[in-house]
């Protein structure tokens, strides 16, 4: 099975690494440093289950690795306009697109750009960083794919990748409620992001503050109010099943968000609490605490000194 990476940071990395490691024909579209390690020393991923893909297929040229089975979109959201017009190149009428990207709207974003057959969803879970140019750094031990056709159908091509994660070691599940598993971690997601990030804290100190810990539920609970005006089938109880959640993980567990702000990156807060208030406002669903949660990070969005 030809899959094609389309962005090898943490996500893209490591998942990418375990197929490859599991017999798919796997090519990695990187750039800069990145590119140049994996291209001199292969992918290394530290962390709970090491391993080092030595001979690695790597590339900046999407055109240069040729059409693919699948495409597995891994970005940033703010490079996604971007990647979608360099993969056109790995997409051929029978490929299979997925984004594993943050947030609900990534897939608007797709079937803008291909045909609704070609589109998958899916929901990556893994605790990720890029420690150096070719080494990505695995910092919990859970990992998980999801991914599944849009109609709840089982098609060949999904068990066909379902069978490649496998082989790999990769906890994956091929879902027929891949549009319900899509705004479950965007619940979390939202909440996790918006919090530790305007807070500047890991998890742990803001669910043990009473304060703290009733924003951080009204966040999620307006995110889920949206996702059912929007016809998304979220359980009655759903907030408690987010906060059981929330309150399981590591209280050092932070956002990948948080992160970018402590390193003057760009931020995906335009897509995740901004993507609350535009889904909202399309239903007249009021989302204040998101509001919030935008515009106090709107000034840090585009990254430091670029206001």
């Amino acid at each position: 099975m030809r899959i094609g990476i389309m962005g090898s940071g943490g996500l893209g990395g490591y998942f990418g690494a375990r197929l490859a490691l599991g017999g798919a024909d796997v090519h990695f579209i990187a750039r800069g440093k990145h590119l140049e390690a994996m291209r001199r020393d292969g992918l290394r991923i530290e962390g709970p289950e090491p391993l080092h893909v030595r001979d690695v297929k790597v590339t900046d040229r999407p055109a240069d690795a040729g059409v693919m089975d699948v495409v597995m979109l891994g970005v940033k959201l703010w490079d996604t306009d971007q990647a979608i017009a360099q993969m056109r190149a790995m997409v051929g009428p029978e490929t299979a697109v997925i984004s594993f990207q943050n947030g609900v709207l990534k897939d608007q974003y797709l079937r803008a750009a291909f045909s609704e057959r070609q589109i998958m969803g899916g929901v990556g879970y893994v605790a990720t960083t890029i420690a150096s140019p070719g080494v990505i750094r695995q910092t919990g031990p859970m990992q998980r794919l999801l991914f599944g056709e849009f109609d709840g159908s089982r098609s060949a091509r999904g068990e066909a990748l379902l069978a490649a994660c496998q082989a790999g070691g990769i906890n994956a599940e091929l879902s027929s409620e891949i549009v319900r598993e899509i705004w479950q971690k965007f619940v979390f997601l939202v909440g996790l992001s918006g919090t530790t990030t305007t807070m500047r804290r890991t998890i742990g100190p803001i669910r043990s503050h009473p304060q703290t810990r009733a924003f951080l539920m009204d966040v999620m609970r307006e995110v889920i109010a949206v996702g059912r005006a929007h016809g998304v089938a979220l359980p009655e109880d759903h907030i408690d099943a987010a906060m059981q959640r929330a309150d399981t993980v590591s209280p050092e567990m932070t956002s990948s968000m948080h992160h970018d702000l402590e390193r003057g990156n760009p931020l995906e807060v335009r897509w995740l609490a901004g993507g609350v208030v535009e889904l909202g406002q399309a239903k007249g669903v009021p989302t204040p605490l998101n509001r919030a949660i935008a515009d106090i990070l709107a000034l840090h969005a585009n990254g430091a000194n670029r206001g």
